[in-house]
């Protein structure tokens, strides 16, 4: 692992963040309660879960917390990382409550909190807890209608949030999402592999010009869902933020080799 990161390489690299996404599944409150304090302390850049109902891998009807919900622990838990949900479904929540909860969080944690978005796409979430689940094209209309609201209510709210709270779009759709991260994210998620990253990375970066948008004011993220072999593969497809999913037990092995190559 990291053959290409020998120390004498290593200072050669763009510097990237590290960040984890540890799944709220088939675990327990105090086990990821202490997992996230544990990767603060390693000195991760980010710490995120995820917005769903059920366990998406393993055992259907297996332990599992709801995200938004866990994010004032992890704002209090925490002293150092940004944190956020990698992403909030647009679908379950009204958007100006939504900015509410974002901006009371962020103060919670002090201005580290990051609102992740997307349009959602599981349906059983969306089935078993009464949403409309509509089609692709709807849900993007309705993330589309979304964002100016939660900007606006940002705005307005009193007090304002603590930080800057930048709002991060997750998605890899050419002709909707990547226009409307160029038109209202400050951070930008997808997954690999690097190769589609980065035709992806500069299929955004040509929305950003059609929008009169500098590229360069988008941070770009990855998600990494099987460990980093080479993270220089996906710093090269244009990502200067790796995520790491991570299930229960949370090892910390593979995020440490990442933070000693960072």
């Amino acid at each position: 692992m990291f053959s290409h990161l020998e120390a004498d390489n290593v200072g050669a690299m763009a510097r990237f963040k590290v960040g984890v996404q540890l799944h709220p599944q088939h675990t327990t409150i105090e086990q990821i309660r202490h997992a996230w304090q544990r990767f603060d302390q390693l000195g991760v850049d980010s710490i995120w879960t995820w917005d769903h109902f059920f366990p998406l891998s393993g055992a259907r009807n297996g332990r599992h917390f709801e995200g938004l919900t866990l994010l004032p622990a992890i704002a209090v838990d925490t002293k150092h990382a940004q944190f956020g949900v990698m992403v909030t479904c647009n679908s379950y929540r009204n958007p100006d409550l939504l900015a509410d909860m974002a901006r009371t969080v962020d103060q919670l944690g002090g201005g580290r909190f990051i609102l992740g978005i997307g349009s959602g796409w599981f349906e059983r979430d969306y089935r078993e807890y009464g949403y409309e689940f509509g089609t692709v094209g709807s849900r993007l209309r309705d993330l589309e209608k979304a964002l100016p609201r939660i900007k606006a209510r940002l705005k307005k709210l009193n007090p304002p949030p603590k930080g800057k709270l930048p709002i991060l779009i997750g998605g890899a759709g050419e002709k909707v999402t990547l226009r409307l991260v160029a038109q209202y994210a400050d951070m930008w998620n997808a997954f690999g592999p690097s190769s589609n990253y980065r035709r992806l990375n500069g299929i955004l970066d040509d929305w950003c010009r059609r929008v009169s948008r500098d590229p360069s004011t988008i941070e770009r993220t990855i998600s990494v869902t099987r460990g980093v072999e080479d993270p220089e593969r996906y710093l090269e497809a244009g990502a200067r933020h790796i995520i790491l999913e991570l299930d229960p037990p949370y090892e910390t092995r593979t995020v440490e080799k990442l933070l000693a190559a960072r």
